[in-house]
């Protein structure tokens, strides 16, 4: 019986000590491996993309200035026009008539003023020896003075039919493409009317009209108080097409309304691009990529590296000084290209996790390899694009994941 006993005993030892070396052989475990990003400050140019429209940089509307039956129309519609080229001619058989009239009766004032200076010479001198009284004199100098007036407005009258017929060969006002007709060969058209013969436009360069709301504008006025933001002038503007294609040739921000429109809360601003071309038509719909800002010291984050909890907060997974995983609450406004600007919660040399982050939790230890930095595109413009944080699509957190 105590030998059974003892046997019992030893085979208990002997699997608690075997038990024992199981736990102490088993391997440690090992720390997740991640992938992080160091931010580093940087120079960051802001700026903002608002919807647009295109306009013309002149318009003419063409109008007759005589009335006539049109003879002859002497352009291509929709082709391209220089200032002071014909493009219709109207029947001037008329105004022939008039100017070859007013040509003839400037040749009778000029007769007749010649006979009333020959007179006055004559009564002039006659006066001086007494031989006419002075009241003859008076009046022979009189009527040479009304000589001289019907003279000159014969003269006014030739230049006037000469008006009337340069005004029956209708040209354009300015240079640009031409849109179509609206009248015909052998249309009658009246003086002052109200209907355009054709509407012609200067469409190199172009305009880009744009609207900001002033909540953005006065947001951009404190950045700028507060010193977070310095200004910047004379940036280039961005064209973005329709289609979303960029653009190639940039715009100049010309001028801004000293008013808000009140039926839309919004400050026009009006941008002029060359369009050599004519890409541009007028009444498209563009976007326009202006610079309102230079922030010296901004702060990006890949957008990866940002989640977003259900109620719209955002937070990042950062490395600290110990190795281990640390959740900091972070603020972002605007994106350019795949990274956040940072407006809070994070700093230059803070370490963000990329990759990786399904597998931690904050507290835990993790190996990290060192991510290279994304450079920003053109300079680091920021481009905010609709002003809603929300709109962007943010990583999942570690909670989701």
């Amino acid at each position: 019986m105590f030998k059974k006993k003892l046997l019992v005993g030893l085979l208990a030892t002997s699997a608690l000590l075997s038990a024992c070396g199981e736990e102490q052989a088993a391997p440690p475990s090992m720390a997740p491996e991640v992938t992080a990003v160091t931010l580093k400050a940087e120079p960051v140019t802001l700026t903002r993309e608002l919807p647009g429209r295109t306009n013309p940089f002149k318009v003419a509307e063409v109008r007759p200035q005589v009335n006539g039956i049109v003879e002859e129309q002497l352009f291509q519609e929709g082709g391209l026009v220089e200032a002071g080229q014909s493009l219709y001619q109207l029947d001037d058989a008329t105004y022939e008539a008039d100017y070859e009239s007013a040509r003839a009766n400037l040749l009778s004032a000029k007769a007749e003023l010649n006979v009333a200076r020959l007179n006055a010479e004559r009564m002039a001198e006659l006066a001086g020896t007494g031989a006419v009284s002075k009241q003859e004199n008076d009046n022979a100098q009189a009527q040479l003075q009304q000589a001289e007036a019907a003279v000159a407005s014969a003269e006014a009258a030739v230049q006037q039919a000469q008006i009337q017929i340069r005004f029956a060969r209708i040209s354009s006002p300015i240079s640009g493409r031409i849109g179509k007709s609206t009248v015909t060969q052998g249309a009658l058209v009246t003086a002052n009317q109200t209907a355009a013969l054709a509407t012609v436009q200067q469409l190199d360069p172009i305009y880009v009209d744009i609207n900001q709301s002033t909540s953005e504008l006065l947001s951009l006025r404190r950045a700028l108080a507060a010193g977070k933001v310095e200004e910047a002038n004379d940036l280039p503007v961005k064209i973005v097409l329709e289609d979303g294609t960029a653009y190639p040739h940039p715009g100049k921000l010309q001028f801004a309304e000293a008013s808000v429109d009140p039926s839309t809360g919004s400050v026009l601003m009006r941008v002029v691009v060359p369009n050599p071309d004519h890409m541009l038509l007028p009444g498209m719909y563009v976007r326009a990529e202006i610079g309102r800002g230079m922030r010296q010291h901004g702060i990006l984050v890949p957008q990866q590296g940002i989640a977003r909890d259900p109620k719209g907060n955002t937070s990042a997974m950062i490395v600290n000084g110990e190795g281990m995983v640390e959740q900091r609450a972070v603020e972002v406004s605007q994106t350019i290209g795949n990274r956040w600007l940072v407006e809070g919660g994070l700093m230059a040399g803070d370490r963000v996790i990329v990759s990786g982050l399904q597998k931690i939790r904050p507290g835990v230890p993790v190996e990290v390899t060192e991510a290279e930095s994304e450079s920003a595109p053109a300079g680091n413009e920021v481009t905010a694009a609709g002003g809603d944080k929300s709109e962007s699509v943010a990583a999942p957190t570690a909670d989701e994941s």
